[in-house]
């Protein structure tokens, strides 16, 4: 009999027995049923990305959870969370989640938690969504896109997050200022103005800055746990640094695109590089890597659409969203590795694992460590490939990084012990697991 089912070779091995890190030390004594040598290659804990939008169950035409999962495991991640949109019916009551939990139990080969929605009209539904176990409640404080998702205003806002407050949930809000957004597109397509360019100046940070602060206000005021979603300037960073040094229990997430991309890419590449908020200026780019100290996640925000949506002469018209969870990982190593960036691996591994496990409750996921289920996901420093349309593994394989050259890549993917992906291919069926917050210890 074995000691263990896989043994890990590389400067720190890793002994993993039923799923779980059962031992970690140089040089581990024991025999194991299989071997891996993963000296030279980087070792992360498998990736968790807390932001996808598979689009499972209602427009599965757009992703779904077979492809997307295949994606994510691809690129390293083992564990998603799911937004509540943009599927249909989005996940904003019991009946719903139940649906999509169903869909993504059948067909994921990552582990999967699931985002509720916090929307006008189902104040009455958050409690059950709890009770099965969603990671969180999303909120859109401007429109969302997408008609059956409809935005909060403050005072839904205020009621969603008091209640949340007292089911000890976490909100989290795609904050950017509905007023001030409407009344700047109103004005450019009054006046015929649809390109890129007026786009981007519809969608200016001072609006993602209104909407940061009205929402730490209000998660002051309820004591609700409050998470920014892909902050795009460093500005907004700030604002969330300043309120959780007075108190407030707020972090926030930002996404590779805001790193790596900039407003004039989204002008060169066009709609595949459409996201919102937009893109920014390289200054403000600049000034979000400087925060990142300050940044709790990264997460991909992959929200892709069929070709068609990203096609149109109209740029306000056509989707605005991002495929990108194949590469969360491997851009962000990627893109460390530029002169001037102070990024350590060990900062990476906090940003897409441990910081998510901790900032969602997740004690058996987020990191290498006994009794944790044994996530790995293990990448090449230095022999990486240019990013094809031929290598995604999306349902349309569609993104603004293609012709980018990285010079890292992932060659294995581990789930809880088990190889999901050996560097070339899936070597895994469907058998995700469903993840949910431990209970809180107050």
């Amino acid at each position: 009999m074995s000691d263990f089912d896989l043994l890990v070779r590389s400067g720190q091995d890793i002994g993993i027995s039923d799923g779980k890190f059962v031992a970690i030390g140089p040089n581990l004594r024991g025999s194991a049923v299989e071997e891996f040598d993963a000296t030279g290659l980087a070792v992360f804990a498998g990736v968790i990305d807390a932001h996808v939008h598979f689009n499972e169950p209602g427009r599965t035409d757009w992703e779904g959870f077979e492809t997307g999962s295949q994606a994510a495991a691809v690129g390293g991640t083992t564990t998603v969370f799911d937004m509540p949109l943009n599927a249909h019916p989005p996940t904003i009551d019991a009946r719903s989640f139940d649906v999509k939990h169903a869909a993504a139990e059948q067909n994921s080969i990552v582990d999967f938690g699931l985002w509720g929605g916090l929307v006008p009209g189902n104040s009455s539904q958050l409690q059950a969504l709890r009770d099965r176990g969603v990671v969180g409640l999303k909120a859109f404080m401007c429109n969302s896109g997408i008609e059956d998702f409809p935005s909060v205003d403050r005072a839904t806002l205020r009621e969603g997050m008091r209640i949340a407050a007292d089911l000890e949930m976490l909100v989290a809000v795609h904050a950017e200022s509905e007023e001030m957004t409407r009344a700047l597109t109103e004005t450019r397509l009054a006046a015929g103005r649809t390109t890129v360019a007026d786009y981007l100046e519809s969608r200016p940070s001072e609006a993602e800055l209104e909407a940061i602060r009205s929402a730490i206000e209000l998660a002051h005021e309820t004591g609700c746990r409050l998470h920014v979603v892909h902050v795009s300037c460093g500005s907004g960073v700030e604002l969330v640094a300043e309120a959780r040094a007075k108190g407030v229990d707020v972090t926030c997430e930002t996404c590779p695109h805001y790193l790596v991309l900039c407003e004039t890419d989204m002008q060169d590449i066009g709609a595949t590089a459409k996201c919102a908020p937009p893109l920014r200026s390289i200054a403000e780019q600049r000034d979000l890597w400087s925060r990142l100290p300050d940044v709790t996640t990264i997460g991909s925000d992959h929200s892709p659409s069929p070709p068609e949506m990203k096609q149109g002469s109209n740029f306000f018209e056509v989707w605005g969203g991002i495929s990108s969870c194949q590469h969360l990982l491997p851009l962000l190593v990627n893109a460390a590795q530029d002169p001037g960036q102070e990024v350590t691996h060990e900062q990476i591994a906090g940003w897409t694992s441990r910081n998510v496990a901790e900032r969602f409750r997740i004690a058996a996921k987020g990191g290498i460590a006994l009794g944790k289920d044994a996530d790995l996901t293990f990448m090449d420093p230095e022999n990486g490939d240019m990013i094809l349309a031929g290598t995604l593994r999306y349902r349309h394989r569609q993104s603004p990084y293609l012709g980018h050259k990285l010079r890292c890549r992932v060659v294995r993917t581990i789930l809880r012990g088990q190889t999901i992906f050996d560097g070339v291919n899936i070597t895994a069926r469907a058998g995700g697991r469903f993840v949910r917050p431990d209970p809180s210890d107050s």
